[in-house]
């Protein structure tokens, strides 16, 4: 896999171009307004952790329409920025050619190639109309759990802050040799990308965070250190948590990490603001669908009580609409 496309190159899509890059794949990045046009007077420059940097030219694209067929097609933007742009991947797909979505929260193929009892069945929250499933064939798809932390630190500029691994997983469970060779070419590049039997288990042990502490930052416009030094909002986090992992327990998902100890790795993170805080804060719309509203369209599923989640949902919807002018009628548990 040499041809590699990322879609989305802003902070996590625009390390990974930078370092398959610079360990030998060719890569093209599709990116948009200010960004792009840094890319393309300036290069990327990417800030290692160690404050070193390294500026390199890449072929950078606008449209997706206009870049040519790649063995490897990284969708790098968040679960609301993905029905926009697929009906332009046909441009870049050939009969091989493999798609990892990096997308936080529960992903649209989450039932697809699944075989359990709701085998291809279409996670709502993420994808209302189908457009995305209708695109991407699942036998096209390789999942991907992403663990670093980078930013964007200004127009064509990177910062990695912390993590480099990426785990992948077939979505059946199988060890291809696709998925190896991803694995293979992320390794290359410095990254870490261990093959997992299960990656939907890997999904639910990032979410459970997720989903809890980034719409109570949110609302409360507070950092990690304070949601869970504070009593009151660690209890409400544990109980978000615990509804969470009775409805991954339904669906077969056993949570390796014991919740106090999730919890407390949220909080040696310190003064950290969570992404949806700072979407809130920009005026942007955030990732609530795919990493809340679609654990409620699970528990719904599983016949599973969710009332912590549920409520923190509504207040965090109306805050969304409220910031962002998107509509906030909430989907009844």
């Amino acid at each position: 896999m040499k041809r590699v496309c990322i879609v989305g190159a802003g902070s996590i899509g625009g390390f990974v171009g930078a370092r398959l890059a610079a360990s030998g794949a060719e890569v093209t990045l599709i990116a948009r307004g200010a960004h792009l046009a840094a890319l393309r007077r300036e290069g990327l420059t990417l800030i290692e952790r160690d404050g070193s940097a390294r500026r390199q030219r890449l072929a950078v694209l606008e449209r997706v329409a206009d870049a040519g067929p790649s063995d490897l097609v990284v969708l790098a933007m968040k679960a609301h920025q993905l029905a926009p742009i697929v009906p332009e991947l046909r441009s870049v797909l050939h009969d091989e050619s493999v798609v990892l979505p990096m997308q936080n929260g529960i992903p649209w193929w989450y039932f697809q190639r699944h075989g359990g009892a709701h085998e291809g069945r279409r996670v709502e929250a993420v994808d209302p109309h189908g457009a995305i499933a209708a695109a991407i064939a699942p036998e096209r798809i390789v999942g991907c759990v992403v663990y670093p932390a980078c930013e964007l630190a200004g127009p064509g500029v990177i910062r990695h802050v912390e993590g480099e691994r990426f785990p992948l997983g077939e979505l059946d469970g199988s060890s291809s040799t696709r998925v190896r060779a991803i694995a293979a070419l992320f390794e290359a590049a410095g990254l870490k990308a261990p093959v997992l039997a299960d990656i939907r288990a890997e999904i639910w042990l990032k979410l459970w965070g997720n989903l809890t502490f980034n719409p109570v930052s949110a609302l409360t416009r507070a950092t990690l250190d304070r949601i869970c030094g504070e009593p009151v909002t660690r209890s409400l986090a544990a109980a978000m948590m615990r509804e969470a992992q009775a409805v991954a327990g339904k669906l077969g998902i056993a949570l390796r990490v014991p919740l106090e100890r999730r919890i407390e790795g949220a909080a040696r993170v310190g003064a950290h603001k969570t992404s949806m805080l700072q979407d809130i804060e920009a005026g942007r719309a955030t990732e609530l669908e795919a990493l809340v509203g679609a654990v409620l369209e699970l528990a719904r599923l599983t016949d599973t009580p969710a009332p912590y989640i549920e409520a923190v949902y509504a207040c965090t919807r109306l805050l969304q609409a409220s910031v962002c002018g998107t509509p906030a009628v909430a989907k009844a548990a």
